[in-house]
This record gives structure tokens, sequence and C-alpha cells, in this order.
């Protein structure tokens, strides 16, 4: 390796802030690229979020004022309700039930974030209250951490072609504000709160339903503090979907009243 590749190495490593954490067989690292003093967030919290499946209509409010709130380009998302046709198989050839089953998704703000380990330039950190971030100054749209996630929490925002994900509304949280999308749930689906305060509503979910309570893809190890309440465990590993990579729009030299046909052909495909 020559001396520009291990300086570019060193300079990428140096503000990694690692964090051992103990595993079944062997010690992991859990990277936070957090050292630096505006990253650090609301130092003493650890933010989470339950949602309340019981409550939720899919009614898309939340949807709403995300985009609102955070102003995603037309049809991105940071949170959105997902609606899921689960079939019910009594086990005859005959009798089958279809059911409708309502799940919002977001980031899931891990504690073993996959996407920040992976992103080459240390755009995406995590803050020491457990809210994942994206310096839009660094990240260089690589889509690596699209990748990584695999709660397909994240895209490539068209406008700034940077990544783009839910922050929890930081910005509302730091001025002692609910998230636009908790703030606007109608059944009151969404709670979030500070699980370091034994008094928050969060800690008191989380204390009175821990038998309850599923997150989604366990097996995947990264930890995630959105939680579910009212979800059969039987749907935390077969929830699909897929990574929202930002594609360029092509166009051949076809004249302007066929781009619209070429648009509808390459949407068709998505």
């Amino acid at each position: 390796m020559d001396s520009t590749k291990r300086r570019f190495l060193s300079a990428l490593t140096a503000g990694a802030a690692l964090i051992p954490v103990s595993g079944a067989s062997a010690a992991t690292t859990v990277i936070r690229n957090n050292n630096q003093p505006d990253r650090k967030g609301m130092v003493g919290k650890r933010y989470a979020m339950v949602v309340d499946l019981r409550k939720c209509v899919g009614c898309q409010a939340c949807t709403v004022a995300c985009s609102i709130e955070n102003q995603a380009p037309i049809g991105q998302f940071r949170t959105t309700v997902k609606q899921y046709e689960v079939t019910l198989d009594d086990g005859s050839t005959i009798t089958q039930n279809v059911k409708s089953f309502m799940l919002p998704r977001l980031c899931n703000h891990c504690d073993n974030p996959p996407c920040v380990a992976v992103c080459p330039v240390q755009a995406t950190f995590q803050r020491e209250d457990g809210i994942v971030m994206v310096d839009n100054q660094r990240c260089v749209a690589c889509a690596y951490c699209v990748q990584a996630c695999p709660y397909d929490a994240r895209f490539i925002n068209e406008e700034t072609l940077t990544a783009d994900k839910c922050t929890f509304c930081a910005h509302r949280l730091e001025k002692g504000l609910l998230p636009a999308c908790v703030e606007t749930c109608v059944g009151g689906a969404r709670i979030i709160g500070d699980m370091n305060d034994p008094n928050s509503t969060v800690s008191g979910l989380l204390s009175s339903h821990k038998d309850d309570l599923n997150v989604l893809k366990p097996e995947e190890n990264t930890k995630p503090h959105v939680f579910y309440l009212g979800m059969n465990e039987r749907f935390t590993s077969h929830i699909h979907g897929r990574a929202a990579i930002y594609e360029p729009r092509v166009y051949d030299n076809a004249p302007a009243k066929e781009h619209a046909a070429q648009e509808q052909a390459q949407g068709d495909q998505v």
C-alpha cells in the first residue's frame, strides 16, 4: 500500500469512536464516528421509540407530517406505514383468511448500526443519545449505508444526492418538541422517549410490556431501538423490502414527447 493510501485510511480511522460489545463467541467493535464535539448529541440520554400496532390505522398522517417537516423529495420517505397482506392458513386447502397488517417503518437507530461501520468517509455517525445521523457535507452518495441497512430505512436523496433517513427529528427533540410523526399520529401509536429516564413513558412501556415487545430482524444483531407492541413474533424476520438507491434517469435521443412514455416504463419496473 502506498503512502497516500495509508494517510487516507489513517485519517478515516482517527475520527472513529470504537466501542467493544461482548458477543456470544467473540467481542465485536461498534463504530460510532462521533469523536467530534458537534456529533455528541444530548449526552446522558438514549432515545427509543415504541410503536403500538394495536393503535395504528394506517392513515399515513405520520408519513405526510415527516415529509412536510423534513422536506424529502416527492416519492421518497424517511418514514411510512407499509401495509402487508397476511394469509392465515388453518391447515386445510379450502379455508383461508386474509388480513391486513399495518407496519410503520423508519430508521431503527440501532445500538450496533451497520450503516455507520461501512461509511468510507465517516458521513454516517451515531450520537451519544443513540440517534444515527448523516453529515451531508461529507456524504459522497456511495450508497454503502443504503445497502448495509437491513431495514430499508435509507435512500439517496434525489435532490441533495446524499444519504437520507429518519433522524427521530433530532432538531425538534433538542428544542423539547416531539418528532413530527409522533405529534401527528392520530391514534397515539408512536411513543418516543429517553430510555435512561426511569420516569419516561417509553421506559414504562418497555418495562410493563417487555414480554410483548418485538423488534424487526433480531437475527441481524443490530440491536434496534424501535420496538413494536402488538406484532406477532412470526413476522419479525419476514418483512421484505428493497434498498432505495437513486438511479438517474437516462434518456436516449428520442423526441421530448416520448420521454413521458420512458418515465412510465421505468416506473413500472420499480
